[in-house]
Parts: C-alpha cells; sequence; structure tokens
C-alpha cells in the first residue's frame, strides 16, 4: 500500500513541500493546528516584511497557482504578513485542496509498533502520526515521511539569562504584565496598553528594533527602555545602506536615530534573573548582577525561538547538542561563524536523520539558530521531494544562487537574544523570502 508524506504546519515552508510532492506526483496531507493556512504569520500581519514579493512565492507553489489562473503580485512590492496570507499562502492551501487539514494538532509521530528503542522490522514499518483535532477527535496517520514544517513560533525564549524563565517571570505573562510578541499599534486596545507607559524591550534582534520604532511612535508620556544581554550596543543596528535588503537597512537606521535622540534609554550587559512584582501593579526587573530596571508596566522579550521536539521524542533524530538542528547542517548555520549571506543552501544530505524518510524543514531545522532564509527553505523541500519520488539526482543537486545579503549585523557573532540576522521572534527572519515560524 502506498502511504502519503505527511507535512507539519501549513506556512510557507510546509506549503511549498506539498506543493513540491504534488508536482512530482507524491500524495502528501498537510496538518496545520492553526484553524487556516499561515495561522502563526497571521499572528504578525500587521507587520511588513524585508523581501520582497519576488524572494516570497516558492518555484513549484508559483507555478501551481498559476496553471489556476493566479495573478503573481509584482515582483518589487514588500508585503505585510497579512497580504502575504490574502495573496499567496491561502490560494496555495485551496489549490491543495483537501489535502490541508487545519484544525489538526500532531501530538506524536513513531513507528507502527516500534518505540525508540526497537530495532528489529523498524525500517519496514510505516510512521505513525497521531493527530489531535479542535473537536476532540483523534487519529492515527500511516506515513511513508514526514516533512516537520512546524516552526519555532508557538516556543518562544524566555526572558531569563540563562533560558530559563526567569523567577516571577510567568506570574508577570499571567498578569498580562510581559508578552513575548511585538504590539499591533493600529489596534487602539493595544495602543492604550503602551502609550504614557514605561515599556521595556529585552532583545537585540531585528523584531527588538521594530517594536523599538513602533514604540516611538506613540505620546512623548512613553518611556521606552531597550534592555540588551550583550556589553554594548555595537552592530545591532546592522548594515544600514549596506545592508542588501533596503528595508532591514531602513529599519537599523531608524532605531539608531530613535537612541540617538534620547527617545530610548539603552541598558546593556543586563541578564534579567527576577521579573519582581511591585504593589502598585508594575513590575521591576533585577539582572544576575544585582541592577535593577524599576516601575516598568509592560514588558516585551523577544529573545528568540527554540523548536519544540517533545512531540518527535520517539523517533531517532540526530540532532546537534548546541543548536538543536541536523548534525551535518549545524556546521552551516552555526551563527558564531556565519551570517545569512554565508549559509550555503542545502538539502536531503544535510537534513537526513538516522530516522528513514523524516525530515526537519524550514525554521525547524535550524533549531536555536536564528539565520534563516526562507529561498534556503525552499530548497531544502525541493530537495526533499525529489529524494521522496525517487530522483536522488535532483535531490543531491543544488537548484539555489543566493544573492549576496550584504551586512547581517556582522560575520556571526550571535548572543543569547537571537543572532546575527534578526532574531527569532518574529517576521524580521523573513529575509530574502524567508519562511515565517508556521505553526504544527
Amino acid at each position: 500500500m502506498a502511504y502519503p508524506v505527511v507535512v507539519v504546519g501549513a506556512g510557507p515552508v510546509g506549503l511549498a513541500a506539498a506543493a513540491e510532492l504534488v508536482e512530482r506526483d507524491v500524495d502528501v496531507l498537510v496538518f496545520e493546528r492553526g484553524a487556516s493556512a499561515g495561522a502563526a504569520v497571521s499572528e504578525w500581519g500587521h507587520v511588513r516584511l524585508f523581501s520582497q514579493w519576488s524572494e516570497l512565492v516558492a518555484p513549484a507553489a508559483g507555478r501551481m497557482l498559476e496553471a489556476r489562473g493566479w495573478a503573481r503580485p509584482a515582483g518589487d512590492g514588500y508585503p505585510t504578513g497579512g497580504e502575504w496570507v490574502r495573496d499567496f499562502l491561502a490560494p496555495l492551501a485551496d489549490a491543495l485542496g483537501e489535502r490541508v487539514r487545519t484544525g489538526a494538532e500532531v501530538v506524536g509521530v513513531a513507528r507502527r509498533g516500534r518505540d525508540r528503542v526497537v530495532d528489529d522490522g523498524r525500517d519496514d514499518e510505516p510512521l505513525t502520526v497521531h493527530v489531535r483535532y479542535d473537536d476532540g477527535r483523534e487519529a492515527r496517520i500511516l506515513a511513508r515521511g514526514l516533512v516537520d514544517a512546524s516552526g519555532t513560533w508557538v516556543a518562544p525564549n524566555p526572558l531569563g539569562g540563562d533560558g530559563l524563565p526567569a523567577l516571577g517571570e510567568p506570574a508577570a505573562v499571567a498578569a498580562g504584565r510581559l508578552d513575548y510578541r511585538g504590539p499591533d499599534l493600529s489596534v487602539p486596545e493595544e495602543r492604550e496598553r503602551f502609550a504614557g507607559r514605561h515599556v521595556v524591550v529585552a532583545g537585540s534582534g531585528h523584531s527588538a528594533l521594530t517594536a523599538l520604532v513602533s514604540l516611538t511612535g506613540l505620546a512623548d508620556g512613553t518611556a521606552i527602555t531597550w534592555v540588551l544581554r550583550r556589553g554594548a550596543i555595537g552592530d545591532t543596528f546592522g548594515g544600514g545602506d549596506a545592508d542588501e535588503l533596503p528595508a532591514r537597512g531602513r529599519l537599523g537606521q531608524r532605531a539608531r536615530t530613535a537612541v540617538e535622540a534620547g527617545r530610548v534609554r539603552v541598558v546593556t550587559g543586563f541578564r534579567t534573573e527576577v521579573v519582581e512584582a511591585r504593589p502598585d501593579g508594575r513590575v521591576a526587573l533585577v539582572s544576575s548582577g544585582g541592577q535593577r530596571i524599576d516601575d516598568v508596566d509592560q514588558v516585551i522579550a523577544l529573545t528568540g525561538m527554540r523548536p519544540d521536539l517533545s512531540w518527535l521524542s520517539e523517533l531517532r533524530l540526530e540532532l546537534d547538542a548546541t543548536l538543536q538542528a541536523p548534525v551535518k547542517l549545524a556546521p552551516v548555520i552555526d551563527p558564531n561563524v556565519h551570517s545569512c549571506g554565508s549559509v550555503s543552501p542545502h538539502g536531503v544530505r544535510e537534513l537526513a536523520h538516522p530516522e528513514p524518510g523524516v525530515y526537519l524543514a524550514g525554521m525547524k531545522s535550524y533549531g536555536r539558530a536564528p539565520t534563516f532564509l526562507a529561498m534556503t527553505g525552499y530548497e531544502q523541500v525541493r530537495s526533499i521531494a525529489a529524494d521522496f519520488a525517487g530522483d536522488r539526482a535532483a535531490a543531491e543537486r543544488v537548484e539555489l544562487v543566493l544573492p549576496e545579503s550584504g551586512v547581517c549585523g556582522g560575520s556571526g557573532g550571535y548572543d543569547d537574544d537571537g543572532g546575527c540576522c534578526g532574531t527569532s521572534t518574529g517576521p524580521e527572519l523573513i529575509t530574502l523570502g524567508a519562511p515565517v515560524r508556521t505553526s504544527n
């Protein structure tokens, strides 16, 4: 019996994978935990991407849509996340039809009849994909392979400086004083939460810069403190006019201007250890070195994201101990060495695991590395689809040539706030067509 390939996540990379598989006549099912395709992108739909439309449409997906009469957006436009969903991801999901199942969370994957430790007959059995639907139904789908393109959007890094929540951090979240997403200030209720308040933004990536620039447009009574774990601002503002993504360069310049004009107070070398509740309802941040930031109304923690590997625990994955990325990919994407432009296109050779037919793709494949580009993700799934179709030559061939990406905040220089290319908390990772942290 021929089983389908299961794709987890109906975001840009997941849908691109499905389009590649359909083009090669490989049966595919896509499971998306959200209520619609591109659900995670929709959560930051107000933010405009750094990338142009010409870099945001996956090749096989574009061919599928054009065969249905789809009008490709003008290549030089910069869409918002919402426009990306409306004009590309939603039409692509419609074209894929019943292959895409929404409101369907994949909660586990294993070999049929074998747990992780059993060798006997393992490679002869299909995968069992355990799915839980929003209406409470459960199902087990037999699959010949798995492409996990679920992203990292649902697992933001905590504010705490050691990778774990600071003392008092969960309570601050519950009290509505701490968020892990940048605000949408076009919504009146959001503006009211931040206007005239003392707001702390933590993080050194482009998500943090976006939040800072947005907040400076509020009333003059708004106090903005920018908290950096690194000891100095350094190259956080990026390449400016030298950046090959002009929109990203302009963002850094606007943030620099706000800091130099005194609209943003900068605190460096601050690793949060305690979020202290105050009697007036505000909070104070206390660092591991005893520094304090008092009278804080709202904290926006934009300190990166991480992969959720819990539901893959019965599969034999070979992951780098540091980055939680496939071991053959990790040296290629190590943010201590590589910037955005120095990561080479790659495919099945770098993405394979000891568990046959299982691939992490898109942002999920990068683990905790922040240097992901979506054009790279589209190349990943082209290679993976070729492998499932039995075309090993195409799977091992590199068909993507990346342009020089200019200045990405240094030649590596990773720190705990996320890294060189605009860290992991929002669409700023979508450089040169990057796929968002899609939901499962």
